[in-house]
């Protein structure tokens, strides 16, 4: 095949063209830190780049998730605290009532402290966070029903349920009806033994214990969701770590390997240009002056 001087010069053009793209290309890794651009510099980079992001973004939105969880869980903690407290308090008002030597001021003053704290653990038993009511199951938009008169509380009992990672879901909220649905009836009763025999109070310690009890086996449950919360972070933190790890070994640009190669291919440009300019410099022109 005869090689013609137009054949050189578009073969050094190409050749010079190739280069102009291969140091472009390294410019905008160094430039983006990236790999890639576009999908269709690699699409198996841009491929397994899209997975990872999924599991990231997936991750970041079960972290947000677990946060709504310790939302619940704390408040529901800190309520519980509060209302065994007061169970608490009832029952030091009951032992104090029983001994039979208080006279009609001292137990009308016990019968006060009494009402107050009813309506105290009325307000517990309605507790809003955050505009939701979390002692009424699913129902969060409206407090629980609760009838100091009769002493009843009427609530929703479904378990309120948020995904903090896949395929699991944590029971975030307490039953409020297992906490208060004996509560105030045993408020009542105490209320109504003020009046009557010491016999009749001592019931009342009695009925103010098991109550006393189901909050603390209620807390003891909730602790218990904590703890499992608790590892189910420590997990997640650790998937974001790998995940974001892979993520970055797939996407981002080794620097020192994008230096050498750019230094190496502008060498070779370089050498291109100069040893093009002798080819294409000499023509038969040149030589027929």
């Amino acid at each position: 095949m005869r090689v013609t001087q137009g054949m050189l010069s578009n073969n050094m053009l190409h050749n010079l063209s190739n280069s102009y793209s291969k140091m472009g290309t390294i410019m905008d890794q160094l430039n983006t830190g990236k790999k890639i651009n576009l999908p269709s510099d690699d699409p198996v980079i841009a491929m397994k780049g899209m997975n990872y992001r999924s599991q990231v973004t997936e991750i970041e939105q079960f972290k947000r998730n677990t946060n709504e969880v310790h939302n619940w869980m704390d408040n529901s903690d800190a309520a519980l605290d509060k209302a065994t407290q007061a169970m608490q308090r009832l029952r030091e008002l009951a032992v104090k009532a029983s001994n039979g030597t208080n006279d009609t001021e001292e137990l009308t003053s016990i019968k006060e402290e009494v009402t107050q704290l009813k309506e105290h653990l009325k307000d517990i038993a309605e507790t809003e966070v955050n505009g939701k009511y979390i002692f009424n199951g699913t129902n969060t938009d409206e407090p629980p029903e609760v009838d100091l008169i009769e002493g009843t509380f009427g609530g929703e009992s479904s378990d309120v349920k948020i995904e903090v990672s896949n395929g699991t879901k944590l029971t975030v909220n307490v039953n409020g009806e297992d906490v208060f649905g004996e509560i105030f009836k045993t408020i009542n009763n105490f209320e109504t033994a003020l009046s009557g025999t010491g016999e009749d109070i001592s019931a009342s310690i009695e009925e103010l214990d098991k109550g006393i009890n189901g909050l603390i086996n209620n807390r003891a449950d909730l602790g218990a969701r904590m703890n499992r919360l608790e590892l189910i972070e420590n997990r997640l933190g650790e998937q974001e770590v790998i995940a974001t790890s892979m993520m970055s070994k797939n996407e981002d640009v080794d620097y020192s390997k994008a230096i050498t190669e750019l230094i190496t291919q502008e060498s070779l440009h370089r050498a291109a240009l100069s040893a093009g300019s002798r080819i294409i410099q000499p023509s038969l022109m040149d030589f027929l002056r």
